[in-house]
């Protein structure tokens, strides 16, 4: 059983048999199998809108006469558990919906904790210093990619990117230089930090050029990229190993590590963060959904 089922089923398994501290009562004698299905039923429904394994402010609260735990004999608790294991057998959708349930609530923990992370980090994610500015600098939505150059991935959305960027020109982008594919990727993403630093007016062409170019790149490839752009490589080499190039691509990586990413291209709006090569179309929905966003005082 993996854990995500055994965590489920043990969450049934508490909600249902916890439940019993109030509910069993008097009962010394046999369990009454139907009722305690439709305890657990009930106990189901009315845990689904609390935090999992927190009990309902009812079921703290013992009913008159209820028995303690401790009062349930084992061979009762045996009993109680194995009506408790037929049911659930009988209807194994229990399980998924509280899967299910689970995921929910770990998606929405998620999510909030990502917003906070956001909301935490906005200067550095949207207005470093260290940054690349591309589309309408002063738009009034930013989208930021996180990416490598040697990602497939990355190499597909660029396409995306340069679309999005020319059907709306109030959209600002920032890139966000994410080497995490090998020591190559680190190489060509301290060139093109370097070429950032020496002529940040030609770093837009740089980067076009040698996010589609074929096969592996590396610090070498990166420099004679930028050579063909007029740019000198001995200047560029000798920026490209300097602390300021390298405290570029680390604040990338700290900030990477807050919004737990783990690949590359990633996005992030002052909204939510969005993983993977997602497509022009949500592309476009995410910018509209962080533009409506902007509009309200709350989200």
């Amino acid at each position: 059983m993996n854990f995500r089922y055994a965590a489920a089923l043990a969450l049934v398994l508490a909600i249902a048999v916890g439940a019993l501290a109030y509910t069993f009562g008097a009962r010394s004698h046999g369990i009454d199998s139907a009722a305690v299905e439709a305890m657990v039923k009930d106990m189901l429904a009315a845990s689904k809108p609390a935090p999992a394994m927190t009990p309902s402010p009812s079921a703290m609260t013992p009913a008159p006469g209820a028995m303690e735990m401790a009062d349930i004999s084992d061979s009762q608790r045996t009993e109680i558990e194995g009506v408790i294991r037929n049911y659930l057998i009988a209807n194994p959708e229990i399980i998924r919906d509280a899967i299910n349930e689970l995921q929910r609530k770990e998606d929405e923990a998620a999510r909030v904790a990502q917003s906070q992370v956001i909301t935490d980090n906005s200067k550095t994610l949207f207005d470093s210093a260290n940054e690349v500015v591309l589309g309408n600098p002063k738009g009034d939505v930013t989208l930021v990619e996180f990416f490598d150059y040697n990602c497939a991935y990355c190499r597909r959305a660029h396409a995306d990117m340069q679309q999005l960027i020319k059907d709306d020109p109030n959209l600002r982008v920032v890139l966000k230089e994410f080497p995490i594919l090998g020591d190559g990727s680190v190489a060509a993403a301290q060139v093109a930090v370097a070429v950032l630093m020496t002529a940040p007016e030609k770093y837009a062409d740089f980067h076009n050029a040698l996010i589609t170019e074929k096969g592996q790149v590396d610090g070498d490839k990166a420099l004679a990229v930028a050579a063909d752009l007029g740019m000198d490589p001995a200047v560029l080499k000798a920026k490209a190993t300097s602390d300021e190039a390298k405290a570029n691509i680390n604040e990338v990586r700290e900030l990477a590590e807050k919004l737990d990413l783990t690949g590359t291209p990633s996005y992030a709006t002052k909204l939510k963060v969005v993983v993977g090569a997602v497509g022009l179309d949500n592309l476009k929905a995410e910018v509209k959904a962080a533009r409506a966003c902007a509009d309200v005082a709350t989200c």
